[in-house]
């Protein structure tokens, strides 16, 4: 049999732990085991067909706090191969990239084809076997625990050296019967990276305003964000509700997705500017009709809304804004309540959080506390990232490091 490696899985983990393996030892026999008709389905699509493939960030111990789960653990991965390391090896292998104002990376070509066309050019080697459509069902240990069998739905058994599971999410997987059986531990997968839907909310007619550095928790918890958020027909998204979904995905699944959210459209400090900016108002622009919205940050249509919302008039000028109406006012920009009742999943990203056990993993190596020569790479482990790169950034620093210990 010679030394043959199975990865089971043809994403992101796989196709580059698969490029690590050839890039260290060509000698290997590979074969690549994907169920679905196509490879790198995520990586098409992700980042609006552009593919975020990594962020702008340096530091292992920064970089590891985008990891609701995982952050402890990948401090130490980081720091073996991060977002500069991959950096380094796209752009040696002839991918230009280009970093954006908020951090994300892109290839400069704009088009996920790129990364594509990198990752599958350098596995054109005889040695090296993509088989789609290939089922994993099963897999154990023979041969007194010195090689691997593993089972396919069409009948077919494989044998191998070593075993590298990277099949993104493994809910519904018919290998977890097989990962159970070895002593691994499995946390039920459910989504993250996720927008908020509201039932007829009242905002909805605003559909497409967006606004910057808002406060939102959910309320009755303390998951808190700040960042930009985007009013839908369906409720709110952006980057602050994303990552939002991202920390208490858990939490919010377990509510069945229905629960309150706080609003400060003001973000972190709202309180004291609404109180200190209609105090300006009131002394300095006493005969201004109040629809002239006093707030740099606060889209004018949405002020409006706000206001009317209170059953104040917009032609009402500030000399006579009744007190009771300017409490109002204040409570509404910092103390929104929105109820939601549902989620969408972002368009750009489908991610889960849940997966194997981080504490029967070696993060030195990425193989198996629990049986040798079993190895794990992206999503199948209860790691995952906010939005921005970051769950890329894992997928290939854990396949970098399995490949690193599968090639000796």
């Amino acid at each position: 049999m010679g030394n043959t490696q199975v990865i089971v899985g043809g994403g992101a983990a796989g196709y580059f732990c698969a490029n690590s393996i050839a890039e260290f030892n060509p000698n290997i026999r590979i074969k690549l085991l994907e169920t679905g008709s196509q490879t790198l389905r995520k990586v098409k699509i992700s980042g609006g067909g552009r593919c975020n493939v990594t962020h702008h960030c340096f530091d292992p111990k920064i970089l590891s706090g985008n990891y609701p789960r995982g952050q402890k653990e990948l401090i130490g991965s980081f720091y073996r191969w991060q977002p500069r390391d991959m950096i380094s090896w796209l752009e040696k292998k002839g991918v230009s990239l280009k970093t954006e104002e908020d951090g994300r990376i892109f290839p400069t070509s704009n088009k996920s084809q790129s990364i594509i066309d990198c990752l599958e050019q350098f596995l054109k080697s005889d040695n090296v076997q993509i088989r789609k459509n290939c089922m994993v069902r099963s897999f154990k240990k023979i041969n007194s625990g010195k090689t691997w069998e593993v089972k396919l739905e069409n009948e077919e058994t494989l044998l191998a050296d070593r075993i590298c599971i990277a099949t993104g999410s493994i809910k519904g997987s018919k290998i977890i019967d097989s990962l159970e059986a070895l002593g691994h531990q499995i946390t039920l997968p459910v989504p993250s990276l996720f927008a908020f839907n509201s039932l007829s909310h009242e905002l909805s007619e605003l559909s497409g305003i967006s606004v910057q550095k808002v406060k939102i928790q959910i309320i009755g918890s303390n998951f808190c964000q700040e960042g930009p958020i985007l009013i839908t027909h369906k409720g709110i998204s952006g980057p602050g509700v994303i990552k939002l979904s991202s920390w208490a995905a858990r939490e919010l699944h377990q509510r069945d997705y229905r629960f309150k959210v706080r609003i400060n459209w003001l973000g972190m400090n709202g309180l004291q500017t609404a109180k200190e900016t209609i105090a300006v108002c009131k002394k300095s622009s006493a005969s201004s009709q109040i629809r002239i919205c006093p707030f740099a940050n606060l889209p004018k249509r949405l002020w409006i809304k706000l206001i009317h919302h209170l059953n104040i008039s917009s032609e009402l000028t500030w000399a006579h804004l009744r007190k009771s109406d300017e409490e109002n006012i204040v409570k509404s920009l910092t103390e929104y309540i929105l109820e939601i009742n549902g989620k969408s999943t972002n368009k750009e990203e489908f991610v889960t959080c849940g997966g194997i056990n981080l504490k029967e993993i070696n993060f030195k190596t990425m193989e198996s506390k629990k049986e040798s020569n079993l190895f794990f790479a992206g999503e199948c482990l209860d790691i995952d990232g906010v939005t921005g790169g970051f769950n890329f950034q894992a997928a290939w620093t854990t396949a970098r490091i399995a490949a690193t210990q599968m090639a000796n």
